[in-house]
């Protein structure tokens, strides 16, 4: 934002001198039976070993999932026990995933809904056990993406969806 003293975090603008919530303030805010979803963004490793050294406090008392565009962040959890996601958000990236993890297979994989159907997830399969979209916002579609066997879905609406997940 240059000189103003504004701080943006895609969605919203907001003061920069407002404390914004850490990694460790989510964790003591949540109960430890709840399993939380990181999507770390980016590529900076830095960022991925920042967030092991802190969940390296909690496991395995706790349960984690670490998701991630940039793959190699994943190898940053390596030995820990955490569920590893690779993600992908276009056809290509989906195409290089299958390529990536054909030799050894990852975790689970997080697919944006639009690049899903039975083909495409019967490939993931043979690259990852765990098969997660984003972002589903409609009940039709959800039904269409549990039908052709996606595990788990990812949404801003999950009001609209939760009715599909409890027939699932």
């Amino acid at each position: 934002m240059g000189p103003l003293p504004l701080y943006w975090d895609r969605w919203a603008l907001a003061s920069p001198f407002r404390r914004h919530p850490v990694l460790s303030d989510l964790l003591r805010a949540t109960s430890p039976s709840t399993e939380l979803m990181l999507d770390l963004k980016g590529s900076r490793a830095r960022l991925a070993e920042l967030v092991r050294a802190e969940l390296e406090r909690h496991v395995p008392r706790r349960r984690f999932t670490v998701c991630a565009r940039s793959w190699r962040l994943l190898d940053v959890f390596e030995g820990l026990p955490v569920r590893r996601l690779a993600s992908a958000g276009s056809r290509r990236q989906v195409r290089s995933l299958l390529s990536h993890f054909a030799e050894r297979r990852i975790d689970g994989v997080s697919v944006h809904e639009r690049l899903l159907d039975a083909r495409v997830v019967a490939e993931l399969r043979s690259v990852a056990d765990l098969v997660l979209t984003w972002p589903v916002n409609a009940p039709a579609r959800a039904r269409e993406l549990v039908g052709i066997g996606v595990d788990g879905l990812i949404s801003d609406r999950a009001a609209l969806i939760a009715p599909v997940a409890r027939t699932a």
